[in-house]
């Protein structure tokens, strides 16, 4: 197993602060900010000259490690500015060809919804949860039929940590002839995954949270077989094949997945996703899903001893969130911080997140805090 002690000191904010928050930033690594670093040098060096002769080489270094992190190729990995661009990149290179219905769920984060909100002629179906917890696959199984365009959800559920099946989401959706769009954001980073596998059509994730990378970056997967039956209609002069030409009347698309990219890449992050993909990459992954998991148990365990509710995924379908029903959750919140202590909160929950890099005492102090206030 990896010294996950010393890997503490990679993460400058760790000897400052107890952080329990990566399900809504990453911590940032001395890998990152010296990538960053030296961003800013060959910027303040060369100008746009950096360019062609190291920027460029970064973005396609990122697609590499995230093609292969994801168990995919580069050919079926777009980078695009932030998840709500790489929905509506999708949305808008689908034909409805009859279908007018979208299914999601009440659960997912409401971005997902939002493309089709704003679409009068489409017919949003929203899945309610049995237990506010979980969406049943039987669920999507009863809605999905000939009119369902997409079946659109969530791989986890951001304010319970419900990790949903993809292999079975994506049968359902295929058997029915619709497309399978996942929202991956909260997924990457807490379990294994081969995107190929699963047989989803499309899956939008990113380095915002446990992929160490910060904002301004996603990453969307086109399941091979569509990248180039598509043709997205918004676009950009990444996404064409003869880029420098700039020519206005010789638009063709790229024959592989760049084809739904729009636009000049966020540099910045770019870099500072490359450092957070080659710690998760040396670390491996099985080894911070074991850390994860036990730290969870862990924290699981300290709230329950302190009389903590807990709104918990059954154990299969649980990953590293964890949902403390409270009263005053943004209170809260704030009382840990003022104890230097940094989680986040939903409606009618504190939310903690543990990461490889976070230890036992800093979760038993975190519980301790937050029983000792009173509201």
């Amino acid at each position: 197993m990896p010294d996950f002690h010393a890997l503490r000191d990679e993460f400058p904010i760790l000897a400052r602060k107890t952080y329990l928050n990566s399900c809504s930033l990453g911590a940032l690594s001395r890998r990152s900010e010296t990538y960053l670093g030296e961003f800013v040098e060959r910027w303040h060096d060369m100008g746009a000259a950096a360019w062609y002769q190291h920027w460029l080489g970064r973005v396609e270094d990122l697609r590499g490690r995230v093609s292969a992190f994801l168990g995919t190729t580069p050919r079926e990995l777009a980078l695009l500015p932030s998840t709500s661009s790489a929905l509506a990149a999708v949305t808008e290179s689908v034909r409805p060809n009859g279908r007018n219905r979208v299914i999601c769920t009440e659960l997912d984060f409401p971005t997902l919804a939002y493309q089709w909100a704003v679409k009068p002629e489409i017919e949003m179906v929203v899945l309610k949860s049995p237990d506010g917890v979980r969406i049943d696959p039987e669920q999507f199984e009863e809605a999905v039929d000939e009119r369902t365009l997409f079946l659109a959800t969530s791989h986890v559920f951001f304010a319970t940590g419900y990790e949903q099946d993809l292999g079975a989401l994506a049968r359902i959706a295929r058997d029915a002839g619709a497309y399978s769009l996942i929202d991956g954001y909260q997924g990457a980073g807490q379990t294994a995954l081969s995107l190929p596998e699963t047989g989803v059509d499309f899956y939008t994730t990113g380095p915002l949270k446990w992929l160490l990378g910060g904002p301004g970056l996603s990453y969307l997967y086109v399941r091979d077989q569509l990248v180039t039956e598509l043709e997205p209609r918004l676009t950009s002069w990444f996404a064409t094949k003869r880029q420098f030409d700039f020519d206005l009347e010789g638009f063709e698309y790229r024959d592989d997945a760049r084809r739904f990219e729009l636009g000049t890449p966020s540099l910045p992050t770019v870099h500072t996703a490359l450092g957070g993909q080659e710690i998760i990459d040396e670390v491996g992954l099985d080894a911070i899903l074991e850390r994860n998991r036990s730290l969870t148990d862990h924290l699981i365990g300290a709230a329950e001893a302190a009389g903590m509710a807990l709104t918990l995924a059954e154990p299969d379908h649980r990953t590293f969130i964890l949902m403390v029903q409270h009263d005053d959750p943004s209170g809260a919140v704030k009382h840990l911080a003022a104890n230097g202590i940094i989680v986040d909160y939903r409606p009618g929950h504190v939310r903690l997140s543990p990461h490889f890099y976070n230890t036992t005492d800093e979760l038993d102090r975190c519980i301790e805090v937050l029983a000792g206030y009173s509201g």
